[in-house]
């Protein structure tokens, strides 16, 4: 079964290629500290979180290589497109995604980027373990087969 839209949230960007080269573990919703060029940036619509990854530095965590193209309005006050973001979440969330990085060898994936109802840009992150050549051979096959089986279904009737 596939997760229904959720209408409050309006989406910017998804990383979409996340959940096909990572196992997925425990998300968390975050805040990002923006400045105005960017967020009106975000409210065109124009942004990619694909390439993107989030580095804990200093006891903090920072959104890393995430694009928010230039507002072309702005003019000269423009932002830098690709400069690191840092992430706003609560303490105990920052000590467990260090420790998960640092002892386990997991990765901090951005997977939604959107704006909640309020009108806050948020993003999703979630825990990732990478995975290797077979596992992705092995979803994909599982991939296949569920779409072979709905075919089948579909003509069945």
């Amino acid at each position: 079964m596939t997760k229904k839209k959720d209408p409050s949230r309006r989406q910017i960007a998804a990383n979409r290629k996340a959940r096909f080269h990572y196992e997925i573990g425990e998300s968390f919703e975050a805040g990002i500290a923006l400045t105005g060029t960017e967020v009106k940036s975000l409210r065109v619509g124009k942004a990619t979180i694909a390439e993107s990854y989030a580095d804990p530095r200093q006891n903090e965590i920072w959104l890393i290589n995430a694009n928010i193209p230039e507002y072309l309005q702005a003019n000269r006050f423009n932002h830098e497109p690709k400069r690191p973001r840092k992430l706003l979440l609560h303490r105990k969330q920052i000590n467990k995604l260090i420790g998960a990085v640092e002892r386990d060898g997991m990765t901090i994936v951005p997977l939604l980027l959107y704006f909640n109802p309020r009108g806050r840009a948020k993003i999703e992150l979630a825990l990732a373990r990478g995975k290797k050549l077979h596992d992705k051979r092995q979803s994909e096959k599982k991939r296949d087969w569920n779409r072979q089986k709905a075919r089948l279904m579909r003509q069945k009737g």
